[in-house]
């Protein structure tokens, strides 16, 4: 994404839209600004950002009506970006957020150092090709296509479940996907809550792609939440 990328940033605290404004701008981004939902809702519509950062408490309204507003707009998913910003840190909110389809969830208080690397990797996201059929770091590669995973330039043995978690991680890198969505859509709707069954492929896929439980560099728990799969492309994947 090039360094001038419009980033709408949706919050009602002037001091933390001035901290973010200046934080965003001397690395060269064109921030647009709203206090409220309805001038949120305003701006993504004449503006057509390549990035929301959204607050949820708002003046006139609940944060997750725009976010709703915003899916509804951009007629699929996961068009334009959504990190949310806000105070609550309830995984009942995390979850919410992310099944109306946020990108990512930060909570403040937080780190700016912290929010400016997760903008940087949904803009790099998002500046790919939709859809994304194969992504390598030079140690990992994942072709979609081929349905073909290696390690090191040795192949990895998948069962079917085990790469269609991958892949589902695979075609929203770097974002968190909620386990109740992987579920759903690995083993179908009657298993939403069946969370074991997840915990157990995610497991055996750290194993066979040599990621530490404990620090892993590839497959990322997010507690209460789900999951996502962190990994930086290279240039020519």
């Amino acid at each position: 994404m090039p360094q001038a990328a419009r980033i709408l940033l949706v919050e009602d605290e002037q001091q933390i839209r001035k901290m973010l404004r200046i934080a965003l701008t001397s690395i060269g981004y064109q921030v647009l600004e709203a206090g409220s939902r309805l001038q949120g809702l305003k701006q993504f519509l004449a503006e057509q950002p390549h990035l929301v950062i959204l607050d949820l408490g708002l003046p006139d309204g609940d944060g997750m009506q725009l976010l709703k507003d915003i899916r509804q707009q951009a007629g699929t998913p996961g068009r334009t970006p959504v990190l949310v910003l806000s105070v609550r840190n309830s995984d009942t909110d995390k979850v919410q957020a992310l099944d109306l389809g946020a990108q990512d969830y930060v909570s403040k208080p937080f780190s700016i150092e912290e929010l400016l690397a997760r903008v940087r990797a949904q803009l790099r996201d998002h500046a790919r090709p939709e859809t994304l059929e194969q992504v390598s770091d030079g140690r990992l590669s994942i072709d979609l296509t081929t349905r073909r995973v290696t390690v090191a330039e040795q192949l990895v043995d998948l069962t079917p479940k085990e790469f269609k978690v991958l892949a589902l991680l695979t075609q929203q890198l770097n974002s968190v996907i909620t386990s109740q969505q992987l579920l759903e859509q690995v083993w179908g709707p009657t298993h939403k809550d069946d969370s074991h069954y997840l915990r157990i492929v995610v497991s055996h896929l750290r194993q066979k792609l040599g990621d530490d439980p404990t620090e892993p560099k590839y497959l990322r728990t997010e507690p209460g939440i789900g999951y996502r799969l962190l990994l930086t492309p290279q240039k020519h994947a």
